[in-house]
């Protein structure tokens, strides 16, 4: 054999070794203890199981997956119910759900990993790097025959009012006087592409003055568009890249190939008031409001967006709030620097801002909310905690404090705040140390 053959040969021999280390590497399972190990009764957790199987029973939900870990280890994951009540699949522990507002907490992310590279400061002007956003007028009132009445901004809109929903922007609700306006700009649920989105922002007045107050709205998705902006990719491939992939988060994605389908649970109504823990369950006539065969979340491979629009199992958005948990790192990658979470993690609202739109007893960090006084909120939860939920009933908190990442992942519409509330109750009840 040649020189040049041995060489060669042994260039594709240690490249096999490396990519077999690597996914290696990838496909370690999670850490696991029983729970006592780390300060968690056994039987406690157990009443959470216990809860969901009365709710799956009732009919009041369709099924759910449960996460608690503490200390870096996973103490806890149940799956209960069904992934489709019509076929009667069971619930999987890695069963795939509809994260909607869940993704907003990874879209910070991958933004604040820009800003550590200097792309930008927080209190740059957004007109910056978004010329549809120069000048913008700020709605003022509507005058006796009903018109909207605009003026000047007092100051300009700053990227760290985009973070932390203080930026003016709104989702256009139809109680909102610029409803219509968001309407007629053609703005349809962000089954659009960002750049389109961040133009059609640029023809809508701003709702109120940048840093006024907190209205929940399309910021993240402009914060997706500024990811391309800063790093010349587009948002869903900066994702896997610099994100998903570092972490191990194969499950993760907008969109799902053919072979996740089976996993991929259906989402259900709640019927009547959406603070009731109910689902409409399915009769002849009626069917559920996405089902794998027919998802139109599934679009948003072709329209990912900042604020919603990510697909993931329990134990991939584990990685990546365990990541934030370690202030930046995990599995031995560092994404983020440990001020920056610690940033990220802290009140960032302005302490005299009109917080009338926001829960009780919480500030809000940038992309997530930070619980300020549990006793205001009748949480048991620590004061530091920070969280976010999404419109299918999902939630994440991460607690320093305890060093837990809990996780929600359930297929109720619209979000019930009671039952992710009464979740997190049940986690904690169950530290024992």
């Amino acid at each position: 054999m040649s020189v040049t053959r041995i060489r060669m040969t042994t260039r594709i021999f240690l490249f096999a070794v490396f990519l077999i280390t690597a996914l290696k590497v990838d496909a370690q399972p999670l850490p696991r203890a029983e729970p006592e190990e780390v300060g968690l009764s056994t039987e406690r957790l157990a009443r959470i199981d216990r809860m969901m199987q009365r709710y799956v029973d009732e009919n009041k939900l369709a099924g759910v997956v449960t996460l608690v870990a503490r200390r870096g280890k996973i103490a806890h994951l149940s799956a209960i119910g069904k992934m489709s009540v019509e076929t009667g699949e069971p619930m999987r522990t890695d069963s795939l759900f509809r994260l909607y507002s869940m993704t907003k907490p990874i879209t910070s992310v991958a933004l604040l990993m820009l800003f550590e590279e200097g792309h930008f400061r927080l209190t740059d002007d957004a007109e910056k790097y978004i010329p549809a956003f120069k000048d913008m007028k700020v709605f003022d009132g509507l005058d006796s025959a009903g018109k909207i009445q605009l003026t000047d901004q007092v100051r300009k809109m700053n990227i760290q009012d985009i973070f932390r929903h203080t930026a003016g922007l709104e989702y256009g609700d139809a109680a909102s006087p610029l409803a219509k306006a968001y309407q007629d700009a053609g703005i349809d649920d962000g089954m659009i592409k960002l750049k389109d989105l961040v133009g059609k922002l640029g023809t809508i007045p701003l709702g109120y003055q940048p840093g006024s107050k907190w209205v929940y709205s399309y910021a993240h998705d402009v914060q997706a568009y500024l990811v391309e902006h800063f790093s010349g990719m587009p948002y869903g491939k900066y994702l896997r890249e610099r994100l998903f992939e570092p972490l191990g988060m194969s499950d993760t994605s907008f969109g799902l190939p053919e072979d996740k389908l089976k996993r991929y649970t259906t989402l259900y109504r709640a019927a009547g008031d959406d603070r009731a823990v109910s689902y409409e369950p399915p009769t002849p006539g009626i069917e559920p409001v996405d089902t794998p065969k027919n998802s139109e979340y599934l679009q948003h491979e072709e329209f990912p967006g900042g604020g919603t629009g990510l697909i993931s199992t329990a134990e991939d958005y584990f990685r990546f709030a365990q990541m934030l948990l370690n202030r930046g790192k995990f599995n031995g990658k560092r994404l983020l620097g440990s001020r920056t979470v610690d940033y990220m993690a802290m009140d960032n609202l302005p302490a005299d801002m009109n917080r009338s739109q926001f829960i009780p007893g919480h500030g809000f960090g940038l992309g997530m909310a930070v619980l300020t006084d549990p006793q205001a909120f009748g949480s048991m939860g620590s004061a530091g905690q920070y969280w976010w939920w999404g419109a299918a009933s999902t939630r994440i908190i991460i607690d320093p404090s305890e060093e837990m990442v809990i996780i929600f992942m359930t297929q109720l519409f619209p979000m019930n705040g009671p039952l992710v509330f009464q979740f997190e109750d049940m986690v904690f009840q169950s530290i024992i140390d």
